[in-house]
Order: C-alpha cells, then structure tokens, then sequence
C-alpha cells in the first residue's frame, strides 16, 4: 500500500479536499499495541489495488501525532480509538470502525455503496 503519511493538522484540511474528488481512508495506528499492528497487518494483506486504487490511503502513527489524532476526532466527528479507521467523502466521514471491526470487506462495501 503506499500509505500518506498524516504529520501535521494541515495534512487533515488536505484529506477534506481530495474527499471531493475520491473517497479517503484514514487508518489511526498505534505502534505500541499488538491489536493495533494485527489489524493493520489483515488490512495490507488483503488489500487489492485493482478494486481500491480509486481511494486515497493515509496512515496515522498516532503515538508519535496524538495532537493530530485528536484533531481527527474533532474534525470529523468520531471518537477517538486505536487502532481506527475512517471513511471520507466530501469533507464528512461516512464510515468508522476499530479493533477487530477493522475489515477489508466491510470497507469496500461501504465505499461502494457511497459511490453508488
């Protein structure tokens, strides 16, 4: 996957533009957590770039950017969680999930769903 690297808030405002234009993925990691890495691991295994490569991908290293992880929160709405991911589309998020929620299939439904 070539995952985005968020380090900094002005890279959130980034995410709220290319939404207009394609759906975003924003996975919240936690470097210290077992959970955390295990999900991440399922989530790049299964990745299929023919079915996803219409979306933006952005990883959170969210030991390192707690500011920003919060951030997220605020911004978009959600509670914060770790290991999370978020759907974006048109500035608003339309899709979380975390833990063992965090499903490669789940995920590509909901983004069909919300370009259909």
């Amino acid at each position: 996957m070539d995952w985005k690297k968020i380090e900094n808030v002005e890279t959130v405002e980034d995410i709220i533009k290319e939404s207009r234009d394609r759906a975003v993925l924003i996975f919240k990691h936690s470097t210290r957590c077992p959970i955390s890495s295990m999900a991440l691991d399922r989530l790049i295994r299964s990745w299929d770039h023919q079915d996803m490569g219409h979306v933006g991908i952005y990883y959170l290293d969210l030991i390192a950017n707690r500011q920003i992880s919060n951030s997220i929160a605020n911004v978009f709405g959600v509670p914060h969680e770790s290991p999370q991911v978020l759907l974006i589309k048109d500035g608003e998020c339309f899709y979380d999930n975390s833990h063992m929620g965090i499903n490669y299939g789940d995920l590509k439904e909901r983004l069909e769903t919300s370009t259909s």
